[in-house]
């Protein structure tokens, strides 16, 4: 694989932060690391990165947060979104981790980012800008212990591999006696293989899935929360509406709604 160094400063005049703006963007980068730590926020729709642990569907309500050094790649369809990053020093270590997460945006994290575009990465730096990005990392710590899990794992193992797939394809229906035949596995090797591997059971899997293809649906289609509902699997509204306000933090109608309403 090959990796490459992304820079977004130049390094002979340093700044402390700087907005970069991809809205409309149709992206589908290489692996890449940055020098700076980077906060991605979607204002509309969702967007996906990849990095160690495993794939993120990121909502609009959220951001993600990829320190200074960590190995990701990033995909954005069209969507309005954009990225503020930080000055490695500005956010130390034992705060900024060294784990790609997901981390709610508050209303102040979005309001904070869309004004971050007044000072452009590449422009030059005065006592304003610095003031600002240092009030921005001064924050940090706050908003990255707010962490939401939305990761999807990866696998390497071709049986466990094929689990996830033939999960993917008949989310709505599929059972473990089926997962466990298509991967040519006992229950008790699947379920041995998939935690090992994924870190989680094939049920906690199978529930994030259907979590993220439903905040795909709330994001980009007027079907009914019932309908979505039944589509990803749940036989009752309620059950449904319970998992996505455990995973997500909101009920799935408020989710919808916070999209057709600015932030307060």
């Amino acid at each position: 694989m090959n990796i490459g160094l992304v820079p977004m400063r130049d390094q002979a005049v340093p700044v402390l932060g700087g907005a970069h703006d991809s809205d409309g963007w149709d992206v589908d980068t290489p692996w890449h690391f940055h020098d700076m730590h980077q906060l991605l926020h979607a204002t509309a729709g969702s967007v996906d990165v990849e990095g160690a642990e495993g794939r993120y569907r990121i909502p609009h309500q959220f951001a993600a947060w990829i320190p200074a050094g960590t190995v990701h790649r990033t995909r954005i369809q069209k969507v309005a979104s954009g990225s503020v990053f930080l000055s490695a020093e500005l956010v130390p270590p034992p705060v900024a981790g060294a784990r790609l997460r997901v981390i709610r945006a508050p209303a102040l994290l979005r309001e904070m980012m869309a004004h971050a575009r007044r000072w452009p990465l590449g422009s030059g730096e005065d006592a304003a800008r610095r003031a600002y990005f240092a009030c921005m990392a001064s924050l940090c710590p706050d908003w990255l212990a707010d962490e939401v899990e939305l990761v999807l794992p990866t696998g390497e193992d071709p049986r466990v591999e094929r689990a996830m797939a033939v999960t993917r394809d008949a989310l709505a229906t599929i059972t473990l006696a089926e997962v466990c035949r298509e991967s040519g596995l006992s229950e008790r090797s699947l379920r041995r293989r998939f935690l090992a591997e994924a870190g989680m059971s094939w049920e906690a899997y199978r529930r994030r899935l259907r979590i993220h293809a439903a905040i795909a649906m709330l994001d980009g289609t007027d079907r009914t929360v019932g309908a979505i509902a039944a589509e990803v699997g749940y036989e009752n509204q309620a059950a449904f509406a319970k998992t996505f306000r455990e995973a997500v933090g909101m009920a799935p109608t408020d989710y919808r709604n916070t999209k057709r309403r600015p932030a307060a």
